[in-house]
């Protein structure tokens, strides 16, 4: 089989040597882009991350392609429709950052609380001033939970032992963790209008959760943390009530254009000219400015365990696939033997 695996770190290379004694093994540290695609155009499973364009238009000039192994939980970068269609098996990696995103969210939320990067910036330049850093208490506060998987019931479990009452929302409730965690359910505007803090846990293709009216609904003053997906959050919207200070601030790992933002080169892709892209490309620049919003680089899955977690699950769902047995499907037939 060829297999080729994109953004790959070189660790990872070394990991994924067990495959080539008996598979065609290509490892690209670049993502996979309509520019040079054409270099793959043998492959039969490919193993992107999450940069990388896996759009129909792309994955249709990969005629032998039989194998998506995405190396995230998230599939909603992947056009499942095209490979439904064509019959490509997508795999994900369903377990592997419950304790990772959940850690940094209160890295986020403490930084944010206590002004950590605003005071170690002061005191690297010799200020050793007080003025303008005091920040707030977790303990007897109110934290909003909104998603409660594997990560949003981690988080619960940290914002407990931080004192914390919570108040949790998620379209599908989980019974189990009302009687384990003690949890308690309660419409989206009353979490919003409840919480000292609202944190985001919810899975791609969530849609727009928070918009204008949503945030109008937030407790003047909250502050909100997002781990989850970029287009959960109406970026202009929250720019706007942070600016007018509606809410003290935010905490973000994930925003709405990230890929433009992370790659210049996409900005000028015919279809960044969409008038709503470029009013989220706008909102995210001018987040990015502001000194009241943290923003961490999609880093919120990056710890040595996880990653690790990462690639050897995804040598799993490969292995498994070419024995006719995959695992871990989001979408696509059983695969034959190869």
């Amino acid at each position: 089989m060829e297999i080729v695996v994109f953004e790959a770190e070189e660790w990872e290379v070394a990991a994924c040597a067990r495959l080539s004694p008996e598979h065609r093994l290509t490892c690209s540290p670049e993502p996979l882009r309509a520019q040079g695609v054409e270099a793959f155009a043998q492959a039969e499973a490919i193993s992107p991350f999450v940069q990388s364009d896996l759009s129909g238009d792309i994955l249709r000039r990969l005629p032998h392609l039989r194998l998506i192994a995405t190396r995230s939980t998230g599939f909603d970068h992947i056009d499942l429709d095209y490979c439904r269609d064509v019959g490509v098996t997508v795999c994900n990696v369903p377990d592997y950052g419950d304790h990772t995103v959940a850690e940094h969210t209160f890295a986020l939320l403490l930084a944010l609380c206590r002004r950590i990067p605003q005071a170690v910036d002061r005191t690297r330049r010799g200020d050793f001033s007080q003025q303008g850093l005091r920040g707030f208490e977790l303990s007897g506060k109110t934290l909003g939970v909104i998603g409660t998987g594997r990560i949003g019931r981690r988080v619960v479990e940290i914002a407990r032992g931080f004192g914390m009452r919570v108040v949790a929302f998620d379209k599908s409730p989980n019974s189990a963790a009302v009687q384990t965690l003690g949890l308690r359910y309660a419409p989206l505007p009353e979490l919003l209008a409840a919480s000292d803090v609202v944190t985001l846990h919810v899975p791609g293709g969530s849609g727009l959760l928070l918009g204008e009216a949503e945030i109008a609904q937030m407790k003047p003053g909250a502050v909100l943390i997002n781990t989850a997906r970029g287009g959960v959050i109406d970026t202009a919207a929250l720019g706007r009530a942070v600016a007018e200070g509606r809410l003290a601030g935010a905490a973000l790992d994930v925003i709405a254009e990230e890929r433009a933002l992370r790659d210049e080169a996409e900005t000028f892709r015919a279809e960044a000219y969409d008038l709503e892209r470029l009013r989220l490309m706008v909102a995210d620049q001018a987040l990015l400015r502001r000194p009241e919003v943290l923003i961490t680089p999609h880093i919120a899955y990056d710890t040595e365990e996880a990653v690790r977690r990462i690639i050897d699950t995804t040598l799993r769902n490969i292995e498994g696939f070419i024995r006719g047995a995959p695992q871990n499907v989001v979408q696509g037939p059983a695969a034959p033997s190869s």
